[in-house]
């Protein structure tokens, strides 16, 4: 879509940044606010009003002013998107909050498998529906309609997310006066709580993953004549690896360590394979395990820092792991200069396999001593 407005790759990087990077880097002032609240319900109604806005001023934007004025239309997709992200930032730690208030350890998982096998079914029918809609509607008012239809759908989404009956919180902190001292009471936290110390480099490898995924698409173009519909099929496998993880496997563990572990161990198990993988039906078990793999460590890390973090500390505890961890979201331009500097895809798979290989004796140890303490 940006590529239509603008042949400046710079500016979609810049794009993509700003649906991502708003939503890490507001996540510790979130938190400072959200330490005192007994309910979060009554915030997260403005946070779902400032999303759904935003989307929709990107549509509306894109449909009004379209190729009229490139430069302006760019200006408020960038602006619907950092609003849209920003809020999110905000949500993620309100969303953790209501998920620590409403469900048990032993049923938590089960909710977020769930949760996550009916987005990847959104997933797989929004994709069809956003064929259709690109396929017979002249670009750029199919992205109109699809960011307008789509906000239409959010909005119905959050009318009924809002219908949950809050309890309220029992534990509070007390809110520090200034968010420079809120910063420094935060690192002192990270300094004395090992668990958490342990938990941020694990959820940090984790992420090596995406040191290598971006290019495995690039590698397979070396064995086959990729087709638009090997492409399709490939991310569709990847949307089946996330149900079949979340409906046979993950939704039945409630020792979320282990889930932790299995999921660097099938990570790598498809790393492995990406090694030698020669043909189609090798590279869809590759991505069917991608699937598998980052459903489970979705689901791992929102349950692990629920279970180690005081009930008073609880969006404290969230907005550290998510901010340190997420530095591994640069793993792709890591991955990007050694695969430049090397010149084969074999170097940054075995880098990879070697950085899942210490999350996951990590994972281990994190399993046997820390949460056992």
């Amino acid at each position: 879509m940006i590529h239509h407005f603008s042949d400046n790759v710079v500016l979609v990087g810049f794009f993509v940044s700003l649906l991502r990077g708003g939503a890490i880097t507001i996540q510790l002032y979130a938190a400072f606010h959200a330490q005192a609240y007994k309910r979060v319900l009554p915030y997260l109604r403005w946070v779902f009003l400032f999303r759904f806005m935003a989307w929709l001023l990107i549509g509306l934007s894109i449909y009004f002013i379209g190729d009229s004025n490139p430069q302006l239309t760019l200006f408020f997709i960038g602006l619907g998107l950092f609003f849209f992200s920003f809020s999110a930032g905000f949500g993620a730690i309100y969303f953790k909050e209501l998920q620590a208030k409403l469900f048990s350890k032993s049923y938590r998982g089960k909710t977020m498998a769930y949760r996550h096998i009916a987005g990847s079914v959104a997933s797989i029918i929004s994709g069809g529906v956003a064929g259709y809609v690109l396929n017979h509607h002249t670009a750029p008012q199919s992205y109109a309609y699809l960011f307008m239809v789509s906000s239409l759908f959010m909005l119905i989404g959050f009318g009924v997310f809002l219908s949950i009956d809050e309890p309220a919180k029992i534990h509070v902190a007390t809110k520090e006066k200034h968010f420079a001292y809120f910063i420094r009471n935060a690192i002192k936290t990270l300094r004395q709580d090992k668990r958490l110390q342990e938990q941020v480099w694990v959820m940090f490898l984790s992420f090596s993953s995406y040191l290598a995924m971006p290019f495995v698409i690039l590698h397979a173009n070396q064995h086959l004549l990729l087709t638009g519909w090997m492409l399709g099929g490939f991310v569709t496998l990847q949307m089946i690896g996330s149900i079949v993880g979340s409906t046979f496997l993950w939704r039945k563990i409630d020792d979320y360590a282990w889930m932790l572990s299995l999921s660097f161990f099938f990570m790598m198990g498809a790393f492995s394979m990406a090694l030698i993988a020669k043909n189609v039906y090798m590279y869809g078990v590759i991505f069917f395990l991608f699937g598998v793999a980052m459903d489970g460590f979705k689901n791992a890390g929102m349950n692990l820092i629920i279970e180690i973090a005081p009930e008073e500390k609880r969006p404290v505890y969230t907005a550290i792991q998510i901010n340190l961890s997420s530095i591994g979201l640069f793993f792709p331009v890591l991955g990007g200069i050694l695969l430049e500097l090397a010149g084969n895809y074999e170097v940054i798979y075995l880098l990879t396999i070697l950085l899942l290989g210490i999350g996951f004796w990590i994972s281990q140890h994190f399993s046997k001593h820390v949460l056992k303490s």
